[in-house]
């Protein structure tokens, strides 16, 4: 079996960055980066708040930069997901399909996924029209009507993106926006939009692709595509049983990113209290990094 300083579970910014770290401190490290490092990252059209990109940067951009340097300053890889994760003695094994790595430590940061509107139609029309990547499939519905489903940064940020390509974007929030007020400025200042604060999606209608959204006030909205970005979902269930979860599925860490278990740090959407936001899974994978270290010379 393979052996390491820390292992560090997720190819998302948070566990990249942790890497990086790690290795820059003269760690033994291996991550788990999964087949496609870069996470949810890679599909946002521009990555703003990071404070040495103060412009905003292409998620496809960032998330490479952040592998190549953590590769550059040593780490290994491992280019599958972790499957599980289990207590040895005093340290722990990451096990993959590629195969199993005791680590005195390990880094936790699986990232999210996001979350299903759990509505009729949506498992039948995905790849159909019902989408998450609107720079990926954006361009393939322009000229016609659009639904983008959420409220928060994300779904604002998506709903611009395919205003260039739809001819017209209805965006759908079970509430008040809740995105960055600049976010929201932009939304309401782009003629395409059309903002529906306090409406609930019900059923994607179509038979071989959609056609229109049913809305919980009876209203239908005729729309050739419909994107999800209501909210995210920690992935984490694989750790349940092993690692401590807090009611939202996400780890409880002290204010150095350590869990309640010795030698497990979590970093990124994956603890408690993580707002999803790039800057601080970034900041987070730097402070689990530096605990791990801590932790192995205690």
């Amino acid at each position: 079996m393979q052996q390491t300083d820390v292992a560090v579970v997720g190819g998302g910014l948070a566990g990249l960055t942790a890497a990086a770290e790690l290795a820059r401190l003269g760690v033994k490290c291996t991550a788990f980066t999964g087949p496609a490092p870069g996470g949810l990252l890679l599909s946002i059209e521009s990555v703003e708040g990071m404070p040495e990109h103060p412009e905003g940067i292409p998620g496809y951009d960032l998330c490479p930069m952040a592998q190549e340097a953590a590769m550059d300053a040593g780490a290994e890889f491992i280019n599958d997901d972790a499957s599980a994760l289990q207590p040895d003695g005093d340290g722990w094994i990451v096990t993959s399909p590629e195969g199993s790595v005791r680590a005195r430590a390990v880094v936790l940061a699986p990232g999210a996924h996001l979350r299903p509107l759990g509505v009729p139609g949506e498992e039948r029309l995905a790849g159909k029209g019902v989408s998450h990547c609107a720079s990926c499939d954006g361009p393939l519905l322009r000229g016609k009507p659009v639904a983008v489903v959420g409220g928060g940064d994300a779904a604002c940020q998506e709903a611009l993106t395919i205003a260039a390509h739809a001819s017209e974007v209805h965006l759908i929030s079970r509430g008040p926006l809740r995105a960055r007020e600049s976010w929201q400025q932009r939304v309401r200042a782009q003629p395409k939009i059309q903002v529906h604060e306090g409406a609930r999606v019900t059923a994607i209608e179509g038979d071989n692709g959609v056609e229109a959204v049913t809305l919980a006030d009876g209203r239908t909205l005729p729309v050739a595509g419909v994107f999800a970005y209501a909210g995210l979902l920690p992935n984490t269930g694989w750790l349940q049983g092993v690692v401590e979860l807090d009611a939202d599925g996400r780890i409880p860490v002290d204010g150095h990113m350590g869990s309640k278990q010795p030698g497990l740090f979590a970093a990124g959407f994956a603890r408690s209290g993580n707002n999803g936001q790039a800057a601080e899974a970034e900041a987070d994978g730097k402070a689990a990094a530096e605990a791990a270290h801590k932790y192995l010379n205690t």
